[in-house]
């Protein structure tokens, strides 16, 4: 019987399945039945900084019953955002977020005592709102490690790219000033030198990276002329960008890969592994095909270990990175890429 055992941020896991942060990790009854079906781990559905700062404005402006009487007394002067009282705001504004906060941190501590496997909490980063103590308290809380969903889209046109890199950076290195439990990032593709970014940021102190945050896309209705949402789940082609990545990056990079988007099946998971990811994060295929997904995922690994007499993860994780390949360029160049798939 294959062993499936793995390492991922410092923790053992019982496989290299991660199911990932989304609506699906919303709820105690869901990561339950992630465990059931064998999943190695969990994240949880990410806290947004914009969900703390509206939460603080909806406080402000819908006189909730939970407040005290005190706090009901600002509330005509909160609603004028009078700077004549700005303490009586910050104070206002302080109380909804720590609201907020005690959710997640209670949510954290609940599915702790739920289940038995490694729960990574998760916070979506905009870089505007203090929010680094925060993840203190979620270590506090009872989370096993911290994933930093850090998405920056290079669309202001007065900042260079050297500009919005530095985000990642100051994020990574104000939530290793707060905790000690091991930190994550997960992140887009969107930097001129991807490869020697990525290289560079595994040496930051983490303990590993996400590749990749797969973000909202826009699309247009052309009969309302109205901006709607693009696809929300990923489709089973998409994990070959991430292959290509992962494959350039392992045995490059100083932390932990962990392959997301695109991985519906056992052969996608396997061959993920097979790049040089450590974990594989799933979350699309779970909406589609239910929990079931994730035993199905398994077995395939398994069997397909057997029929090549791997015994363990290690046997064969990276045998396919470009650092082990003959041919590097593989990865690489397009031509060869048109070629294999007899485009020319």
């Amino acid at each position: 019987m294959a062993n499936l055992t793995t390492r991922y941020l410092g923790l053992t896991l019982k496989n290299p399945l991660i199911v990932g942060s989304s609506g699906l990790t919303n709820s105690i009854e869901n990561i339950c039945k992630i465990e059931e079906n064998g999943a190695g781990a969990v994240v949880l559905k990410s806290i947004f900084e914009e969900q703390i700062r509206q939460e603080t404005s909806s406080y402000i402006d819908s006189g909730n019953s939970s407040l005290s009487a005190m706090e009901k007394g600002f509330q005509d002067v909160l609603k004028s955002r009078s700077y004549d009282y700005s303490e009586a705001f910050e104070y206002m504004t302080n109380f909804a977020k720590e609201h907020t906060l005690n959710e997640y941190l209670k949510f954290i501590a609940d599915v702790k005592k739920a289940v038995k496997i490694p729960v990574i909490a998760s916070v979506n980063c905009v870089f505007t709102y203090d929010w680094y103590s925060f993840a203190k308290r979620m270590q506090d809380a009872g989370a096993d490690a911290i994933e930093l969903n850090i998405y920056v889209l290079p669309s202001d046109p007065k900042k260079t790219g050297a500009q919005n890199e530095e985000v990642y950076l100051n994020v990574i290195n104000a939530v290793k000033k707060y905790v000690t439990i091991p930190v994550s990032i997960k992140m887009s593709y969107y930097f001129s030198g991807l490869s020697n970014k990525l290289v560079e940021l595994s040496k930051s102190g983490i303990e590993g990276m996400v590749l990749f945050n797969r973000p909202y896309t826009p699309d247009i209705d052309i009969n309302t002329f109205e901006i709607t949402s693009g696809n929300t789940h990923s489709t089973a082609a998409e994990y070959a960008h991430t292959l290509r990545w992962i494959a350039i990056l392992a045995g490059r990079v100083s932390c932990d890969i962990s392959a997301a988007t695109g991985v519906h099946d056992a052969e996608s998971f396997i061959k993920q592994l097979l790049a040089g990811a450590n974990t594989v994060q799933v979350a699309s295929v779970l909406y589609k095909e239910g929990f079931g997904q994730i035993g199905k995922m398994l077995s395939g690994l398994e069997n397909w270990m057997d029929r090549h007499n791997f015994k363990n993860i290690e046997d064969f994780r990276g045998k396919m990175s470009q650092v082990k390949l003959e041919n590097p360029a593989d990865y690489e160049r397009v031509q060869f890429m048109k070629l294999y798939s007899k485009i020319e």
